[in-house]
């Protein structure tokens, strides 16, 4: 767990930093609020200790805003402060902070606000509803195997390796990698639409087959925009949802339920139409033999600003290798 600390008076955050980090914590350094904030957008810790009083930016400030930013991934933040009026501790309340912490810093009190914060974290669930969803697609099928692993381990991989190509996406993030990691699984969730005689079909679909197969994207799109709605900060429901709609887009615009083309399709649909295809491609099907990942390699080469974002297929290029370490560590069968 990484914990950011803000603190513009050396002493103080030098020796907040060497106790966090002598129980066990990796930590993120800020000299203010506002160089806080910035690393706090970058980096995205599910924890703040910050001090009140600082020059530009005070820790109420920096309070109110990752309160505002940080979408369905709930922040811990503890206030550091000598102030014990009422009134001053429901301004900080207010602005967000969920405990406070006098100087000097005492070692085991520090332990029990960090491991209290750590609590509240945990309660958070949304990694296990949205892979339990995801498996109601998955148990229908018997030969998808750990399928929905592999999808979102290969998305994770092709994202990290976007990031090291020359001008990557700016909307990649700390952020964006954990939600794609999170809601990749998800990409097939609409197939519970589908009726059981053309989703178990042994063998190829006609076309008025295929015309009810590919209403699953509508239907996986309408699902979770329905919980979008009533949660509209859920970053990752609303990345879910577009990847459940465009993941069968095409880069030429061939692709559907819409037609999009290029950067009309939502970068992580685009990434994740990678990864769903090359898994298909490498896996045995009841109309074909799985294929060696080098032939699953040159097809993927062939549709590059085809099928494919040309970014995406360069990333894939680059971690060729993990993939096929994913492939062994969660066999098909």
């Amino acid at each position: 767990m990484k914990i950011l600390i803000v603190d513009d008076e050396l002493v103080s955050r030098k020796k907040l930093d060497l106790l966090v980090r002598s129980l066990g914590y990796e930590t993120l350094v800020a000299n203010d609020g506002v160089e806080g904030w910035e690393v706090w957008k970058k980096e995205r810790p599910r924890m703040v200790i910050t001090d009140w009083m600082m020059p530009r930016m005070d820790g109420l400030e920096l309070c109110t805003r990752i309160r505002e930013a940080e979408g369905s991934q709930y922040i811990y933040i503890i206030m550091v402060t000598s102030r014990e009026d009422v009134n001053d501790l429901v301004r900080g309340m207010d602005a967000g902070a969920d405990d406070f912490i006098t100087k000097p810093f005492v070692k085991a009190e520090l332990a029990v606000r960090i491991r209290a914060g750590e609590r509240i974290s945990g309660f958070e669930s949304r990694d296990i509803v949205i892979f339990s969803l995801a498996r109601l697609v998955e148990s229908r099928d018997l030969e998808t195997g750990h399928h929905l692993e592999r999808i979102r381990h290969y998305s994770k991989e092709l994202t990290a390796a976007i990031l090291e190509l020359d001008n990557p996406p700016r909307e990649i993030d700390a952020l964006f990698q954990d939600n794609i990691f999170l809601t990749s699984p998800l990409h097939d969730i609409g197939k519970v639409g589908i009726p059981d005689h053309i989703l178990l079909k042994p063998g190829r679909l006609d076309d008025e087959e295929m015309q009810i197969m590919r209403k699953h994207a509508i239907i996986g799109f309408n699902t979770i925009n329905e919980a979008l709605r009533k949660y509209p900060k859920a970053d990752y429901l609303r990345m879910s949802a577009e990847i459940a709609l465009s993941h069968h887009e095409r880069f030429d615009g061939h692709g559907y339920p819409n037609g999009l083309r290029g950067g009309e399709i939502p970068l992580a649909a685009r990434i994740v139409a990678l990864a769903d295809v090359y898994d298909a491609l490498v896996s045995k099907r009841v109309y074909k033999e799985a294929y060696e990942h080098g032939m699953a390699k040159t097809i993927i080469e062939k549709e590059r600003g085809r099928g494919f974002d040309p970014m995406v297929v360069d990333a894939f290029l680059s971690c060729e290798d993990k993939f096929i370490g994913i492939c062994e560590r969660f066999p098909k069968n």
